[in-house]
């Protein structure tokens, strides 16, 4: 019970915290959104957990590569075969079904920036108890 609600934290402030920035920067969001950002940032949580040691630019990289995954698969599934259009990357060079793009796997690098030591601030506030 006490690891399910860790990690429902963590999912909470991984969807709330992507709906604020993709608010912020959009002017609104979807609610599958919150659950790609809450799926993204547990996922995140653990493997920065468990590569405390890793040089940051290599958990940037799997950062940025574990987060376009998912976007991709969550895109073909909400844009692509239920038709939702919450996204279209389509108009930007290196797209792929206009669902992931070059520009936004580089912005999720940079994202994963502070989400590295925020990650490592979160697991060591949950292990001081």
């Amino acid at each position: 019970m006490e690891v399910l609600l860790r990690n429902l934290k963590i999912f909470l402030i991984g969807a709330f915290g992507y709906g604020l920035m993709e608010t912020f920067f959009r002017g609104g969001t979807h609610w599958t959104m919150l659950v790609t950002g809450g799926v993204c940032f547990v996922i995140l949580y653990y493997i920065n957990s468990k590569n405390e040691n890793a040089p940051l630019w290599k958990k940037c990289l799997v950062g940025a590569l574990i987060i376009t995954t998912i976007e991709f698969a969550v895109g073909c599934i909400v844009n692509l075969w239920l038709g939702w259009n919450v996204w279209d990357y389509s108009r930007y060079p290196f797209n792929i079904f206009g669902q992931i793009c070059l520009a936004f796997t580089f912005l999720w690098f940079l994202l994963c920036i502070p989400l590295a030591y925020f990650t490592r601030f979160i697991h060591i506030r949950q292990n001081r108890i």
